[in-house]
């Protein structure tokens, strides 16, 4: 039925007006840094006045704070949701690769934001970065020790040996996507594929039982 000239029109929910408006912010932070971006360009980008985003979000610490927040949350969901258990070890980290430099690169104004942006301007940006890395690296840890279990090979394997190996495989992949999304032509399946190369050739021969020592 048609609105008649004189009705009101609808008002938007609050919480898709709030999308729209982090959505600009993602947008904004992304692509000019939290210093340089200002609340002004975020609240046209979004197509409100700037006092609806202070009503809605209180300020720009705030604002940003909450952008690293959605966004560290969509991207812990993404790799977790890719992995399905049952899989071999080495399937299971190649699904969740996979969904980690997809998501990165289908989201590069977010993961601007997490890799860049948030750990530059101290607190409270980069706790809220290292909870998410905490995330990831928890995840890594449970797969690596599911694959030392598959291999009958985790009495070999310390808590802290597990940690590390989890450790350096999320510090490599952050900085494989970080590159992957600033070089062009770079695939999220190409970026997957070269950190599987260059961890799981360890990774395997690990749980297979054969230890690199410098003494050889």
């Amino acid at each position: 039925m048609s609105t008649g000239a004189g009705a009101k029109p609808k008002r938007m929910p609050r919480a898709v007006r709030e999308q729209q408006m982090m959505d600009a912010a993602v947008r904004t932070f992304g692509q000019r840094g939290y210093r340089a971006a200002s609340m002004d360009e975020i609240a046209e980008l979004a197509g409100v006045s700037k006092p609806l985003v202070y009503l809605y979000l209180n300020s720009k610490e705030e604002l940003f704070t909450a952008c690293i927040r959605r966004e560290a949350a969509a991207l812990v969901a993404a790799v977790r949701a890719a992995v399905r258990p049952g899989l071999p070890a080495d399937r299971q980290l190649w699904a969740g690769l996979t969904a980690f430099f997809t998501h990165t690169a289908e989201n590069p104004d977010g993961w601007a934001i997490l890799h860049r942006q948030a750990r530059t301007h101290g607190e409270p940006f980069a706790a809220e970065v290292a909870a998410m890395r905490d995330d990831i690296a928890a995840f890594v840890t449970e797969l690596i020790g599911a694959a030392a279990r598959e291999a009958q090979q985790e009495s070999s394997f310390g808590d802290r040996d597990v940690a590390g190996l989890a450790q350096a495989l999320v510090g490599a992949a952050e900085s494989l996507a970080g590159w992957a999304n600033e070089t062009p032509g770079v695939a999220a399946k190409e970026a997957a594929a070269t950190l599987m190369n260059f961890a799981w050739t360890g990774l395997g021969n690990l749980m297979d039982g054969q230890r690199w020592s410098p003494s050889r």
